[in-house]
């Protein structure tokens, strides 16, 4: 998470007068397609038009949907919020009664009349600021943008279905400046061109209503890399509004990184072609601010701050893009019925996010140090980390309950787990696993037989899969899972430590320019609206060495006044500084202005670590060995 052939501006009375095909549904190799178009070129008032031509209906009322949920997220987006001026029509042409039902529902009767509906659809980009049209919102990567030279259309957000149709193919047009660049995986079934040369239309088809959701598409002035990793065509796409970034800049990263992951993976992977869509947020009002990815099939749409230093960047489009890249492995092709039959307005939810996510996690971390892209201290303190980010949570609150119930209170709350004590479920299950196949096995491994036995179009029963792995692995697992999975007593990850060797003890920590680990080193003043460096200070070796001391007011950085009503954006600029950066920062202390014009060096903290015990035994290192690169 992408119009007619007919090149013509949409009015909001329609175009075209639709051939009147009977749709039964009750045979779906001979349905005829849902016809859709969008036109890029016809936006109003910032909002694209869609026409919905889905054939004749048998049936006297009908109800069409936009997603409330849509697959990857664990969360409500209510894409009907942005719907305006939802019209049907009949075969003369006259606008037809409808209601709508809910937010993300419109019923239409005397349905055996209907021959295509109209609406405008509002991006969910320019709206974060806010909050969204009340209540939730769109988590970005999941989101629409529309701007003169960048759409990112995730489709979901654009089109909907009928109940009925969900199965049938779909046929998408999408019309837009002959100048544009166009990216997507959707298949191409034919492109046409406006007699004056000024616009393209690009038809495409999707068999299924899942495929049009699971096929992301960026139009618009950016930059595009392809090249190939094994037998992978990689489809790299960057939207960067100020040019600070380009696709060019980042394709060795992503290169290397996916590389890297197919070495990992190995026969797992079956994709042909794999499609990057990143768009870079500039920090404007009407920017994304919800920072991350969605995975897909055979796609992912990142976003992430522009501001970001190339290595920044860099960094966090390894940890982020390969994760979403993991997830081909589960859920893409390790899931069940809840996954496989999604509703997207009435969503059940599997009870193993542990899996879906923690253990995609636990691959994207595992494969860095497994292929040599970090040595094994640096994936040591990343583990260390997801233990620290685990503590914060509630660690007595059953994993597979808080899945299954993820969009209500207390567990929606607890979802940000999945990414930490869920990857730290899957490191403990695959030490258990390479413990008591004397290294042999893992939970790679586990999961390659668990694609063969299921894979991509065959589901499994959620309420037997983890019986399934025990069955497929050693009784031990069953212990853990029944303790620290379903249900609710914390893990001593020390135990899972001791048998590869490892301790935890005190020792120098990498860290950023305003926090020491997971403690914030900045502080507010609501009384004075400013902002000040606390007693973690001292603790902050870059700090300490500008002379920074606690209770430091802060007036500027690199020219910005500092204040309570802007710290978010400053702070999280300061937050992605890289070393080497020339900064300059005025502190007010005791009546005086103290100007640091410096460079940046590492940072560090005290606390925490884990590492390799010095006393470690031959058969703690060997386990280690195959843990980390077997």
């Amino acid at each position: 998470m992408k119009t007619r052939v007919l090149i013509a501006l949409f009015t909001g009375v329609l175009l075209v007068n639709c051939t009147a095909i009977k749709n039964t549904n009750q045979d779906l190799a001979t349905a005829v397609p849902v016809e859709t178009s969008i036109n890029l070129t016809a936006v109003k008032d910032d909002k694209l038009p869609v026409v919905i031509n889905p054939g004749r209906f048998v049936d006297e009322t009908v109800t069409y949907y936009l997603p409330r949920v849509v697959q990857g997220t664990y969360s409500v987006s209510d894409f009907g919020k942005y719907v305006d001026d939802f019209k049907a029509f009949d075969y003369q042409g006259n606008e037809m009664l409808t209601s709508k039902k809910d937010t993300n529902s419109w019923t239409i009767k005397n349905a055996t009349k209907l021959d295509y509906i109209t609406y405008y659809v509002n991006d969910t980009f320019d709206i974060e600021e806010t909050g969204g049209i009340g209540g939730e919102q769109p988590f970005s990567p999941a989101g629409t943008n529309i701007e003169p030279n960048n759409y990112v259309l995730n489709l979901h957000g654009f089109i909907g279905y009928f109940d009925v149709l969900k199965n049938n193919q779909y046929k998408l047009d999408i019309t837009a400046p002959a100048d544009f660049v166009r990216t997507s995986a959707l298949q191409e079934s034919g492109t046409e061109l406006s007699k004056d040369g000024k616009t393209i239309t690009t038809h495409y088809v999707a068999p299924r209503y899942f495929d049009i959701t699971d096929n992301p598409m960026m139009y618009g002035v950016f930059d595009v890399e392809e090249f190939q990793v094994g037998d992978i065509k990689i489809v790299l796409s960057v939207y960067s509004p100020n040019k600070i970034h380009s696709a060019k800049s980042l394709k060795e990263t992503i290169f290397k990184m996916m590389q890297a992951q197919k070495q990992y993976l190995g026969d797992i992977n079956t994709t042909p072609r794999y499609d990057i869509f990143l768009y870079l947020s500039d920090g404007a009002e009407d920017a994304p601010k919800g920072f991350g990815a969605l995975e897909h099939h055979t796609s992912t749409v990142v976003v992430m701050p522009e501001a970001m230093s190339d290595e920044a960047l860099a960094e966090g489009m390894i940890d982020v893009v390969s994760h979403e890249f993991f997830h081909i492995v589960t859920p893409l092709s390790v899931h069940s019925d809840d996954v496989h039959y999604f509703d997207y307005n009435n969503p059940t939810f599997s009870k193993h996010l542990w899996m879906y996510e923690g253990v995609t996690e636990y691959f994207a971390t595992l494969f860095q140090v497994h292929q040599n892209l970090i040595d094994e201290n640096t994936f040591f303190q990343k583990i260390n980390e997801k233990i620290q980010g685990a503590s914060q949570m509630d660690d007595t609150m059953s994993f597979t309950v808080m899945s299954e119930n993820v969009l209500d209170e207390p567990y929606a709350s607890e979802y940000y787990n999945v990414y930490q004590k869920g990857a730290l479920i899957g490191m403990c299950i695959d030490i258990l696993i390479r413990e008591e196949s004397n290294g042999h096995r893992g939970i790679l491994s586990l999961m390659k037989e668990l694609s063969m036995k299921y894979g991509q179009n065959k589901p499994f029963d959620d309420d037997l899969l983890m019986d399934e792995i025990v069955e497929m692995t050693y009784p031990s697992l069953k212990i853990f899972f029944d303790n620290h999975v379903i249900g609710g007593i914390p893990i001593n990850y020390n135990t899972f430590f001791e048998k590869v060797g490892l301790e935890m003890g005190q020792g120098k920590v990498e860290t950023n320019y305003i926090q020491n680990g997971e403690a914030l080193i900045v502080s507010a003043d609501h009384e004075n609206g400013s902002l000040y460096f606390n007693s973690a200070v001292t603790n902050n070796s870059f700090w300490t060495e500008q002379g920074v001391l606690p209770n430091d007011i802060i007036r500027s950085i690199d020219g910005t006044a500092v204040s309570i009503e802007n710290a978010n954006q400053v702070l999280q600029e300061v937050f992605m500084w890289g070393t080497g950066k020339d900064i300059e920062v005025k502190v007010f202390r005791l009546g005086k202005v103290i100007t640091i014009k410096t460079k940046t060096t590492q940072s560090y903290t005290y606390g925490e670590i884990l590492q390799a015990k010095p006393d470690a035994t031959e058969a703690q290192i060997t386990l280690r060995k195959a843990w980390l690169k077997g």
